[in-house]
């Protein structure tokens, strides 16, 4: 029964589901202009939670067959028979519909709508019809991570606006070197099963161009989040530089460096640190604004 219901629960990914839901906060804040109620807050998170953790139950029934096949992924409950796909299936589309129905009546039919999209894109957009068949897969599917961004302005405003809309293009450029980095690590891993990660099919020199292309622009989209959402000049100093130390760890993966997956490591762990600091800080700026 325990190792079930721990099936069940790694079906959701919940550390993948934690690092979303750091950007809804911040979101409901900014929308907000303040602190949104508590209840609010609780039910957009337990509902979005429950809603990417759908996404990722789905996820792991369509990928099945290649989780076997990676190191990375091979223990995971539908590989091991813990569940099976049936199983997983029903689960997922349980939570589904259950985080729907959470946001439809605790939050604003936009973000109930938003949540559905989400759903749906990282499902079939790029699940089924990116990650398979090209090298940019993370670029144009890590789209559905940024909706946490939106779910959560909307959950307060039933709307969208400029602060959302950078806010949205921070995580978007942020994903891709955040998960090449990964990728850069586990490339093994990714070629076994087939998957044109960028750094599987392209060289140390390109990925690293893509990265650096990226890292400008997020940086870029964080100074635009700043002074649309009419934050204080010291966020925009702390913004700036929490970029500028993500950019000084990309100058450290160079092609002919020997601890280049070390390197690579340190820059995935690095990001994650970037996305939760600069959280912090727009909750920070809104509140003292």
């Amino acid at each position: 029964m325990k190792t079930t219901t721990r099936g069940y629960i790694d079906l959701m990914k919940l550390r993948v589901v934690e690092l979303l839901l750091v950007s809804t906060l911040p979101a409901m804040v900014l929308a907000a202009k303040g602190l949104p109620s508590f209840t609010l807050v609780a039910m957009t998170i337990l509902a979005g939670t429950l809603s990417a953790g759908s996404a990722n139950a789905f996820n792991m029934v369509i990928e099945s067959d290649i989780d076997k096949l990676m190191a990375r992924t091979s223990k995971r409950p539908i590989v091991t028979g813990v569940l099976s796909k049936q199983q997983a299936t029903i689960f997922a589309t349980l939570i589904g519909v259950l985080s729907l129905i959470l946001f439809w009546i605790f939050t604003t039919p936009l973000a109930t709508l938003l949540s559905l999209i989400a759903i749906a894109f990282y499902v079939v957009v790029y699940t089924i019809g990116l990650k398979r068949r090209t090298s940019q897969n993370i670029v144009w599917g890590g789209a559905a991570g940024c909706m946490p961004v939106f779910i959560g302005w909307a959950a307060v405003t039933n709307s969208l606006s400029i602060p959302a809309l950078a806010f949205f293009m921070v995580i978007f450029f942020w994903t891709p070197p955040h998960f090449w980095a990964l990728a850069i690590k586990y490339k093994d891993d990714y070629s076994a099963a087939g998957i044109p990660m960028l750094p599987v099919v392209a060289t140390k020199a390109r990925v690293h161009r893509e990265m650096w292309f990226h890292t400008i622009l997020m940086i870029a989209s964080s100074v635009w989040l700043i002074l649309s959402a009419s934050l204080p000049m010291w966020s925009l100093v702390v913004t700036v530089l929490l970029g500028l130390v993500f950019a000084r760890e990309l100058i450290a993966l160079k092609e002919g460096s020997a601890d280049y997956g070390k390197t690579a490591g340190k820059i995935f762990q690095w990001s994650i640190t970037y996305l939760s600091l600069l959280s912090v800080v727009l909750v920070a700026a809104q509140l003292s604004a």
